[in-house]
């Protein structure tokens, strides 16, 4: 059977969800196709489950810190199939807005199975053919395995599949030390196993500041820190060990955390003529390919991976394809979140890499999260807020450690976006006592000190004295 559609979408995780609403509302005719499950990663193996374990984990670790506020609980025991559970309902009720019967009553026509390019026109999905005027690709990526001696012979988890755990490990060793294996060493952690994790340098595109504090934090909750890169993995006495130059860790289950890889080997491009390679595929200013009618974004071309960047893209790559004209779709200003507790959250440059492309102009300011009277009342004063400048002015990056950081990161993208100041910032009101408060104080904080070295701030000082 052959169908033919005005956009073809290509992978109906949360790009190709958002792109085929949009490409809908447009009123055109639009066939969202899928080979495995419609939500990808977000929906059952990445964002959801993972923020719903974290929630758990959250739980049991406050249920055993009450002390300091007067509340006492004797203990906290994590009920794996429970915890399971409840993540697998989270997913269900997420998943109940995208289903194939919800996406066909907003227009979308969905057809899952094997899917790959017959031409560049043409794709199959399944048994059937859809020919279509424009395509969208946007198949994602999956979990990268690295070429660890051994790995191929030993049993691993990665986050494709830790989600059906069923019991709890007594010793999980986490192989990678990025967002995803900080966010779920430091749960496994609190749910009550013993953790190691190991990689070379945590959260390695933080601020310095930012990798010293959330190792801290994770040795303090009891989670074995090695920031050693793995040479060897094996099995001793039906155990996973694990090997770097200068230590060995053996436990009952690993988790390979290692970074993702673009989802492009089974697509069949070269059938379409699609210039790709193991990075992903290429893709100008405007996410097109170099074949004109195809176009791609998210996870699959390579770069950042987020599902927020994948879902604006989609926007974009369907605009550019449907609607005259073009906009770009690489982003003026990206918000990233690792999900520990605390949050770390970040936009535009860091330190080092303002220092590096603006020189002597760039300034750099911290405020510590002990000063926020919200973070001081909910007992959660780890953390700071670090702007960086141009002159003490116009916010060109931000960086947020704090509990509620990957809400209040917000304010700081539209800032970088829009070149605002910390002048705008610390002028504008904002409700008390909040978590978003601490950025005014932070930007009020900068302001006043450029004011009290200022040429201008030295002689209102001079007039006020003169006044009185």
């Amino acid at each position: 059977m052959t169908q033919y559609v005005d956009l073809a979408i290509v992978g109906a995780g949360s790009a190709g969800l958002i792109g085929a609403d949009f490409a809908a509302t447009l009123g055109a005719k639009v066939a969202l196709l899928e080979s495995h499950r419609i939500g990808g990663d977000c929906t059952w193996t990445g964002c959801v489950p993972s923020k719903a374990l974290i929630r758990a984990a959250h739980l049991a670790h406050d249920a055993g810190h009450g002390a300091p506020f007067g509340i006492e609980v004797t203990s906290a025991h994590a009920d794996m199939p429970r915890v399971r559970e409840r993540i697998r309902g989270a997913v269900a009720t997420i998943y109940e807005h995208t289903t194939p019967e919800a996406l066909k009553g907003r227009g979308v026509c969905v057809c899952i199975g094997p899917t790959a390019f017959v031409d560049a026109h043409t794709i199959g999905c399944g048994d059937q053919r859809f020919v279509a005027k424009h395509v969208l690709i946007c198949t994602g990526a999956r979990a990268t395995i690295p070429h660890v001696e051994g790995l191929s012979g030993v049993p691993f988890l990665t986050y494709e599949t830790l989600f059906e755990l069923d019991a709890l490990p007594s010793h999980l060793i986490v192989m990678g030390t990025g967002p995803i294996g900080v966010e779920i060493a430091q749960a496994f952690g609190r749910l009550g196993a013993r953790v190691t994790i190991v990689g070379p340098q945590l959260l390695a595109r933080e601020e310095p500041e930012t990798q010293a504090l959330i190792a801290h934090i994770l040795r303090r909750e009891g989670v074995e820190v090695v920031l050693e890169r793995a040479t060897h993995v094996g099995r001793v006495n039906g155990a996973v060990e694990l090997r770097t130059a200068t230590r060995a860790f053996t436990g009952d289950r690993l988790l390979v955390a290692a970074g993702r890889t673009p989802n492009v080997a089974s697509l069949a491009l070269e059938r379409a003529g699609v210039a790709h390679d193991a990075t992903g595929i290429r893709v100008d200013k405007y996410l097109r390919t170099n074949v004109r009618q195809v176009y791609a974004c998210g996870d699959v071309i390579g770069g950042a991976q987020f599902s927020h960047l994948a879902g604006w893209q989609a926007f974009q790559a369907v605009r550019n394809a449907l609607l005259p004209g073009r906009a770009a779709g690489l982003p003026d200003a990206l918000p990233a979140a690792t999900f520990s507790d605390p949050e770390v959250a970040r936009v535009g440059f860091t330190e080092a890499e303002a220092r590096t492309a603006l020189g002597a102009r760039v300034e750099a300011h911290s405020w510590p999260m002990s000063k926020a009277d919200r973070a001081v009342c909910d007992g959660q004063t780890d953390g700071f807020i670090k702007l960086i400048t141009l002159g003490g002015r116009k916010i060109i990056g931000g960086t947020i450690v704090a509990a509620r950081a990957g809400e209040m990161i917000a304010e700081l993208t539209l800032a970088v976006r829009m070149g605002l100041s910390v002048d705008t910032i610390a002028g504008t009101i904002h409700a008390y006592p909040t978590w978003s408060s601490a950025v005014q104080l932070a930007a009020l904080d900068v302001m006043m000190a450029r004011f009290r070295t200022s040429r201008g701030g030295r002689m209102i000082r001079w007039l006020s004295r003169l006044s009185r």
